[in-house]
This record gives structure tokens, C-alpha cells and sequence, in this order.
């Protein structure tokens, strides 16, 4: 894969985390100017709502892009998904009203669940090692990373400065939304002159699938679901929590978000570094449910800069931990289907990031339970420690197909099928 090949998937990935993440330190005073309620109850359902409609939209179409990718091309499914994205995002800025709003956050999801899926498998598909996998697939990662750090931040710095000038009122909430879709469209641009496919084969290993591969992907999406689902509840959590407790404006919460990013950025280089071998990394799983649901424990009872700031980084940190080596594994061990089976990876963790940012949202102010937002998904984090224990001995090193199995073609696949016998 050519340097300016990669650079327009990085960016891609780069493009679509910033779409996302934008919208987070925006949303709750896009809210209470277009629904003209400033109650903390409106104002925390519609925000969990909202977010977890883009993910809901990525979950039931992430396992149709990735099947496209697999039976037609990963390069058209990429194309599409940027253009979609960037065209459907400018739409939502011309929205007022919360029903249009609503749509508008499904449509993004729509394009956006084309994107992920389809270049980590093309990516995938021009692997030469595990090695040269985790490598690409961990500045893939860090990518989707800067994307979610430079997103609150453009995002807050843009309604902060509209406050303090004249540039206020709808247009405030213009300039991050147009920056984005034109951040998509480029990656498209630069997708479309400078991506090839890769010659995809059939390979021995591939005739006959492992008896336990469906266990294992199943493990694996549902540690993606509880993880992202953590995940989604303490990002909506952390914007409600900034604004009606700790009294923060945007821009102060896109600063948290910003150390989030950062710290995912760092676990990430050092976990995916030449330090660490691509196979060890499967035992990083456990340790990073258990740092997860720690710190979501941590965050609502800290109150001091440096005690909340230590609890954020435990979140961030295993938040940047687990979605790349859940990603890596699936991505190794999905042969032949790995674009399905990465879409279906990305329609678990988003439907785990669906139903975190709703019930985020919802159970913010339930009075019954105070801190229910975190407590709960620390507790829903918990649960998943069982599958994460027996996952790490059944995925175990293995060599890769790409360099050890002579390529066979499709008709001898077929024949293989239909004459078992001839290749006992």
C-alpha cells in the first residue's frame, strides 16, 4: 500500500471521527435553542437520544456496507460513505427544527457506517504480516483518535467565540458542521485519485473455517458492545455533567474530551508499538474491562481537577485499548469475510454506543439513584469480564494465511466443496 493511499484512508477515518465528535460539546445548546426548553430533563433526553440515533443508524448498516465490500469493492463503499456523509452533514445544518434534527443524525450515520469497515478491510487486504497489520490498523486508530480531538474542540472554540462577537445565533453552529463536511469530502477526493483495491485470494485456510471462529466473534462483539457502550453512556454523561453540575461551557468541555484524546492517542502508539507483539495483545482485553469500569465508578464522586482528571484518564485509557486490539483480532481471524465481519463488529459497538448514549441521557437525573448514568455502565462493563477471561486462550497465535497458504482460485474452492474426498 503507497503512502498517499494510506493518507486517504487516515483521513477518511480522521473526517468521520470529527463529524462525530463535533457535535458532542454543541449538542445540548443546540437543543435548548431549537426545542426553546431549558430544563435538565429535556435537555438530557434529547442529547442521549441524539447521539445514540447516529450510532443506531451505523449498527443497522454496517453489515450491509461490509458485505457490499466483500462482494463488489472496498474502494466504491469508501467513496460513497465520505460523499454521503459530508453531503448529509451539510443538510444538518440547515435543520431547525428537532424532528428534521433527528433525521438528519440518522442519515450521517447511514454514510458513516460505509466507512470503517470497509477501509479496515481493505487495509486488511493488503496485509503482509500481522506486524505490518497492527501497525497501519494502530494509525488507523490514532487517526479516529485526533479526529475525536480536534472535533469538541473546534466545536466548543467556534460557540465560545460566536458569544463573544457578533457572529452568533444559527450561523454559530455552521462553522464546525461545514469544516466537517469538508473534511469528507477531501478524504473522498484524495480516496478516489490515490486508492487501488488489492488483489484479494482464496486461500487454503479459508476452504475450511475453525469450529470455535463464530465463537470467538462472538466474544469479541460483545466485549465491542460493552465497552462502547461505556463508552457512549460517559460521553453523554461527561457533556450533561459539565454543563448542569460542574457548570463548564463548550469549550471547557471539549477541553475533557481533549484529554481523552490524548490519552487514547498515547495507549494506543504504546500497545500497537514495536515493544509489544501483535499476539500479546489479546491479553490486554481483561485489564482493560476492569480499568474501564474503575473509572466510570470514579468519575461522578471526584470533584478536584487532579481527581477528575485521573478518573478521566482511566476511562480514556482503556477506551483507547480495547476498540483497536477487539478490531485487530477480528480483522485477523475473519478470513475471507472480513468485511462482514468487521461490519458486524461495527454494528455491535455502535449499538453498544446507541444504547449507552440513550440511557446516558435518560438516567442522568433519575433521583432514585444518584450517579446512574455511571454506575450503570460500570456495572454493564462488569458483566463482560466473563467472556473477555476464556476469549484470551481461544485466540491463540497463529500464522498468517497471506504469507503461509499458497493462494487457490475460486473454482478450486468450489470443487473442493462438491468433492471433499478428492482432498482428504
Amino acid at each position: 500500500m503507497q503512502r498517499l493511499s494510506l493518507s486517504a484512508l487516515l483521513l477518511a477515518m480522521f473526517a468521520v471521527s470529527v463529524g462525530y465528535s463535533v457535535v458532542l460539546p454543541i449538542l445540548p445548546f443546540l437543543i435548548e435553542r431549537l426545542s426553546g426548553a431549558a430544563d435538565s430533563v429535556t435537555l438530557s433526553r434529547h442529547t442521549g437520544l441524539l447521539t445514540g440515533t447516529y450510532v443506531l443508524a451505523i449498527f443497522l448498516f454496517a453489515p450491509f456496507w461490509g458485505k457490499v465490500s466483500d462482494l463488489r469493492a472496498r474502494r466504491p463503499v469508501i467513496l460513497l460513505g465520505l460523499i454521503g456523509f459530508a453531503i448529509t452533514f451539510t443538510l444538518f445544518t440547515l435543520f431547525e427544527s428537532l424532528p428534521l434534527l433527528y433525521l438528519g443524525r440518522f442519515l450521517d450515520g447511514v454514510f458513516a457506517a460505509a466507512i470503517a469497515p470497509a477501509v479496515y478491510a481493505l487495509v486488511g487486504d493488503h496485509a503482509q504480516s500481522k506486524e505490518w497489520r497492527a501497525y497501519r490498523f494502530t494509525l488507523l486508530n490514532v487517526a479516529a483518535t485526533a479526529g475525536f480531538f480536534v472535533g469538541p474542540l473546534l466545536g466548543g472554540l467556534v460557540l465560545r467565540a460566536s458569544r463573544d462577537t457578533t457572529f452568533a445565533g444559527a450561523d454559530s453552529f455552521l462553522v464546525p458542521f461545514i469544516a466537517a463536511s469538508c473534511l469528507a469530502l477531501l478524504a473522498a477526493l484524495m480516496t478516489w485519485v490515490f486508492v487501488s483495491e488489492a488483489q484479494r485470494r482464496i486461500t487454503q485456510a479459508a476452504m475450511t473455517e475453525r469450529a470455535d471462529k463464530r465463537v470467538i466473534m462472538l466474544r469479541l462483539c460483545g466485549i465491542a458492545f460493552v465497552s462502547t457502550l461505556a463508552i457512549g453512556a460517559f460521553e453523554v454523561g461527561m457533556s450533561l455533567r459539565g454543563k448542569q453540575t460542574l457548570g463548564m461551557d463548550a469549550y471547557q468541555i471539549g477541553m475533557v474530551f481533549a484529554e481523552c484524546s490524548i490519552v487514547m492517542f498515547i495507549v494506543q502508539v504504546l500497545v500497537f508499538s514495536p515493544l509489544v507483539k501483535p499476539d500479546f495483545t489479546r491479553w490486554f482485553l481483561t485489564p482493560g474491562l476492569f480499568v474501564l469500569a474503575l473509572g466510570l465508578a470514579l468519575v461522578p464522586f471526584v470533584t478536584g481537577y487532579i481527581a477528575t482528571s485521573i478518573a478521566v484518564a482511566l476511562v480514556a485509557a482503556s477506551a483507547g485499548i480495547l476498540p483497536p486490539v477487539v478490531t485487530y483480532w477480528v480483522s485477523l481471524s475473519a478470513g475471507e469475510t472480513e468485511g462482514a465481519e468487521l461490519g458486524r463488529l461495527t454494528a455491535a459497538a455502535s449499538l453498544g454506543q446507541a444504547v449507552g448514549s440513550a440511557g446516558g441521557g435518560m438516567l442522568f437525573n433519575v433521583s432514585l439513584v444518584g450517579n446512574a448514568t455511571f454506575i450503570a455502565a460500570a456495572i454493564v462493563v462488569l458483566s463482560g469480564l466473563g467472556a473477555s477471561f476464556s476469549l484470551t486462550r481461544r485466540l491463540v497465535p497463529r500464522q498468517n494465511t497471506a504469507e503461509k497458504c499458497p493462494a487457490v482460485s475460486t473454482g478450486a474452492v468450489t470443487r473442493a466443496r462438491r468433492h471433499p474426498h478428492e482432498h482428504a
